[in-house]
């Protein structure tokens, strides 16, 4: 059985740490913890990635602490924004933090950790006793360094506020916090969050003399774009259902390219090495199958939204890519598939021609015929040449019309009842 740091290596987890050795996370077993701040009411798949790095040391038996920021988010991390963060009103904040509580219960099903909150340890700090007792023991050449602080102080007309420049102390207090009264002496992160976690780290040592840790993860980019990942045209990936619905969740993975698909098996599931090693020998024989990225839509899309939202999607999408026939979706199926692409209904011996252009396929009448002229258009898959619908492309009362190749230019057209 491999260690800890090399599961993280083979993996890609593995970005900074204040281990002089990583061998040393092997050494003994820590109490650690991870925080995300409350800024919306759901993870993205940038958090995903951390949270699957959590969920190696919670399977090599370290002991995690899993921070929901109520007093962080109600000011937000300046780090990486070019402006000052919009505050939350108190029930947004509140809100959103029992939506990544149940986000973390979910993602961590099954395995022991505790939920922390930061608002319950700042909520009764006096302002005059937090700039004696942890003010005091931050130099702020510490905090002027930070090459974000340096960037935002340079914008006209933007800088940085005072709540946004002290973000940093209350995110090494709640190391600081959690070493005290939990035993916590390391922190596991996303490399962006570095500067936060090593302050902390300085804190410990300057107020306990303890020695403490801090363990960071490589943000996740495209390997061949270079852009970070987790956007897609619409905007963000989420964890919620009801920003990303399962079906867009699962079609975001299965678009994956084949240059970046290894990787995420390795970031995005708990497969092993050797499942990992079958499933891309299986997947080279011929990669037009995508059998990859089937595996990793199907095995990260359980994990979020649970067996039954997965299957759900999995089908919506062999709909949507000819795999099956729209013929068999049942009524949740369908009510998915109408989230993702437009419905309307036509009689049985319509016009294709509208429906391209009602439909928004075809900008107009004359596009829509020089789409069938040029064999651009499927029904049920299949490329047409002609004017309208017949009885027989639909079956069950519905039929897929798709511009093109690719599957999100499709609409979901119903029989009218005469």
């Amino acid at each position: 059985m491999s260690t800890l740091s090399e599961e993280l290596s083979w993996r890609g987890f593995v970005e900074q740490s204040t281990f002089s050795d990583i061998h040393e996370l092997d050494a003994r077993k820590f109490r650690f913890y991870w925080g995300v701040d409350p800024s919306g009411r759901s993870m993205t798949v940038g958090h995903l990635a951390m949270a699957m790095m959590i969920k190696h040391f919670i399977n090599y038996g370290h002991q995690p602490f899993l921070l929901v920021g109520g007093a962080t988010g109600m000011i937000g991390d300046p780090d990486g924004k070019s402006e000052e963060r919009k505050i939350q009103s108190l029930d947004e904040v509140a809100a959103n933090k029992q939506a990544l509580a149940n986000q973390y219960r979910r993602l961590f099903s099954g395995s022991d950790f505790e939920i922390v909150d930061n608002y319950d340890w700042f909520k009764n700090f006096r302002y005059l006793d937090f700039l004696r007792d942890i003010g005091k023991n931050v130099p702020l050449s510490q905090m002027l360094g930070r090459e974000f602080i340096q960037t935002r102080l340079k914008t006209e007309n933007s800088g940085i506020s005072y709540a946004e420049f002290s973000y940093v102390l209350i995110q090494a207090y709640d190391f600081l916090y959690l070493h005290r009264e939990h035993g916590v002496d390391l922190q596991v992160s996303g490399s962006d969050q570095w500067g936060n976690s090593i302050a902390g780290v300085d804190l410990i040592r300057r107020l306990t003399g303890d020695t403490t840790h801090v363990w960071t993860g490589p943000l996740i980019v495209n390997p061949q774009t270079g852009v970070k990942f987790g956007k897609s045209e619409g905007g963000a990936i989420w964890l919620d259902a009801n920003l990303t619905s399962p079906s867009a969740f699962y079609q975001f993975w299965i678009n994956t390219d084949d240059a970046a698909v290894e990787h995420y098996l390795k970031i995005f599931t708990m497969l092993s090495r050797s499942e990992i090693e079958q499933v891309m020998a299986r997947h080279s024989v011929n990669k037009k199958l995508r059998l990859a990225q089937k595996k990793l839509a199907d095995e990260v899309t359980n994990l979020v939204h649970g067996d039954l939202a997965a299957g759900s999607a999995k089908r919506v999408t062999d709909y949507l890519t000819g795999e099956a026939h729209v013929s068999s979706a049942n009524d949740d199926e369908l009510a998915q598939l109408r989230l993702e692409i437009p419905s309307i209904q036509i009689p049985a011996t319509g016009s294709i021609i509208n429906a391209l252009v009602s439909s928004g396929l075809a900008q107009s009448n004359t596009a829509a015929r020089q789409l069938i002229r040029d064999k651009a258009v499927y029904v049920n898959d299949l490329s047409i040449e002609r004017d309208n619908f017949t009885e027989q492309d639909f079956v069950n009362g519905r039929l897929l019309l798709r511009r093109g190749k690719a599957f999100r230019d499709s609409v979901l057209v119903e029989r009218a009842e005469s």
